[in-house]
């Protein structure tokens, strides 16, 4: 090569030193942070933790070597206290390093948490009715459903009524086995009348709890019109 590539190559390397020696005070200047910021992490969280709990608590900030060498040397300087299971290191805050807590703090602190664990516990005591509220929901007839067996039972009663007051009254040559069978009809229909009204009604009670209306406003929103709105009463057999 001549002197112009001579000199450019040598220009050519002279640059990646450079750059080499820059990421090298950019990685010195990086670690010198180590101790602070790694101490500063120990001493908030407050809990043992590993080389590696704290390379991957700190997202890989520091390297593991660089890690390992500040755990080390807080340990050596009394800032963190090294406790060895087995092939693994765990390291903690030195406690006496910490500050004081008076007695009033202290009870300023039990006051928190006694509160706070009633606050959990009434909330896992809403979370049980609400559940139970969710599941007598998903488990009972929907409001149109309810409101179809209704129209149902009705027009099925008075089927019936009619059929029995015809048979009561004597009409027509009946056979008694015939007349037997049919009251028995007519109870069962009545008491599943009974049965599916009553459903509907804890159902309706059951939403009601959290409805901020009045029942008369509930009715009136969803459609439901009740027996006695409409004249209808249950029969006595």
């Amino acid at each position: 090569p001549d002197a112009h590539d001579k000199v450019a190559l040598g220009t050519s390397r002279d640059n990646v030193k450079l750059r080499e020696l820059a990421v090298g005070e950019m990685s010195k200047s990086k670690e010198a942070e180590a101790p602070q910021k790694i101490l500063k992490y120990m001493t908030g969280q407050n809990r043992p933790y590993s080389v590696t709990d704290v390379l991957n608590n700190m997202h890989k900030e520091f390297g593991k070597t660089c890690v390992t060498k500040v755990m080390e040397q807080l340990a050596t300087e009394g800032k963190l206290v090294e406790k060895v299971y087995g092939k693994q290191k765990v390291y903690v805050v030195n406690q006496s390093l910490l500050p004081s807590v008076s007695d009033e703090e202290l009870r300023a602190l039990e006051d928190r948490i006694s509160l706070s664990q009633k606050e959990l516990t009434e909330s896992k005591e809403m979370c049980k009715v609400l559940q139970s509220e969710l599941h007598a929901l998903t488990s009972s007839l929907t409001t149109e459903e309810a409101r179809g067996q209704l129209v149902k039972l009705r027009e099925e009663c008075k089927v019936m009524q009619a059929r029995i007051d015809k048979l009561k009254s004597g009409v027509g040559n009946l056979d008694p086995k015939d007349v037997v069978k049919t009251e028995r009809k007519y109870e069962t229909s009545l008491k599943e009348w009974r049965k599916r009204k009553r459903m509907s009604m804890d159902m309706i009670n059951t939403i009601l709890e959290g409805y901020p209306k009045s029942k008369k406003m509930f009715y009136e929103e969803v459609g439901i019109e009740t027996d006695e709105e409409v004249g209808v009463q249950f029969p006595k057999i």
